[in-house]
């Protein structure tokens, strides 16, 4: 029975908060549950709600929160407003296939079919900006062979040699990385079946989910579409890839090879994201298109996959990861650093919409 007050009532406020659509899903929010009811308190003009998002990182947060203010101040009665924005994140792992992993509601895949494209920097830099926002994020170096995670996050090569191979916590992020337990200079050197192996024990056998469940877990694929990206994929439910490229022609040629193999694994592609996409001259502010520039968006037009975003070349960014404190934590404030977020925010959107996704076939 709905509770009253007067002439306003908590179904008064659902009905009117009921005109807010999410735009990813292309329905009301008070449809798909993001208003519940015992959230609403209503005395005398006064009226607080709460509405929960399905991730901290929504990109029209703010936006909602305003209209949400702006509708139940329009209904006859109401003095006065306030609307609490908060995150439930979903799992995309729903009836799928791989088994999933324990403690973990999301994975996704950071991606490229070629080297040096800065695979790795993007995925350090978007778990730092989505623990930002406020979600519990992991990240699991899976190139094998060449780790770089330990030396971007200020971690010594072989620490853990001696001990054994652990999660670390580093700026708010679960991490692990066989670069943990390898001496500096030591080379990894497996055939593939041995690299399908050591994936799905990071994947499963490290407790991603000790000390609370994991919203994302990022996984830092090694270039290629050989045997760690093709187990990554068959181990555990991942909600999409994101593939990285540069916009030289030969990196696009790969990263197109790249979604391709995804999805022919069957696996959602997010989109790609343009790395150094341009360079601006720290003396003369002239820009400079040292790849090329565009070439991404229209391969992303062309593959009918988004275009997540383009992240301007700039020293800061190499000499921060060399510094062990990545970008997104050494200078939140800079230009880059808004650019991996509103990346990270596209994404986390994206893999809600999975969630969605998953719900509809198990419940067909």
């Amino acid at each position: 029975m709905t509770e009253t007050n007067g002439k306003l009532s908590k179904a008064d406020v659902l009905a009117a908060l009921s005109e807010i659509q999410d735009p990813d899903l292309h329905r009301d929010i008070v449809a798909l549950g993001f208003v519940p009811e015992d959230d609403i308190s209503i005395s005398g003009g006064s009226v607080s709600v709460k509405i929960v998002l399905t991730t901290p990182a929504c990109p029209v947060r703010e936006e909602m929160q305003s209209q949400a203010k702006e509708l139940i101040q329009a209904l006859p009665g109401v003095d006065s407003v306030d609307v609490t924005m908060d995150a439930a994140v979903r799992s995309t792992g729903i009836g799928q296939g791989p088994k999933v992993i324990e403690g973990v509601r999301n994975v996704i895949a950071i991606a490229s079919n070629k080297g040096g494209v800065g695979k790795s920097t993007v995925s350090v830099n978007l778990a730092l900006a989505l623990r930002k926002f406020g979600a519990q994020v992991g990240l699991m170096d899976a190139d094998l062979t060449g780790p770089n995670i330990p030396t971007m996050l200020g971690l010594a090569a072989g620490f853990q040699a001696d001990t054994g191979l652990a999660i670390v916590e580093r700026f708010g992020l679960r991490v692990a990385s066989l670069g943990f337990v390898l001496k500096r200079g030591l080379p990894v050197v497996w055939r593939g079946p041995m690299i399908g192996t050591g994936v799905r024990q990071l994947i499963h056998d490290m407790p991603w989910g000790e000390g609370g469940e994991l919203d994302y877990l990022i996984v830092d694929l090694p270039p290629g579409t050989s045997d760690a990206s093709m187990s990554a994929a068959q181990e555990a439910p991942i909600a999409g890839a994101v593939i990285v490229t540069t916009p030289n022609a030969v990196s696009l040629e790969d990263a197109i090879k790249a979604v391709t193999m995804f999805e022919k694994l069957s696996v959602p592609v997010f989109g790609l994201i343009e790395n150094m996409s341009y360079f601006v001259c720290g003396h003369c502010n002239e820009r400079t298109d040292i790849f090329g520039h565009g070439g991404v968006r229209e391969a992303a037009e062309e593959l009918g996959v988004d275009y997540l975003g383009e992240i301007p070349l700039v020293t800061e960014v190499r000499s921060a990861a060399d510094a062990g404190v990545p970008i997104v934590e050494s200078a939140p404030e800079s230009e880059v650093a808004e650019a991996f977020s509103a990346i990270a925010q596209k994404i986390a959107a994206k893999t809600s919409v999975q969630h969605f996704f998953a719900e509809a076939a198990t419940a067909s």
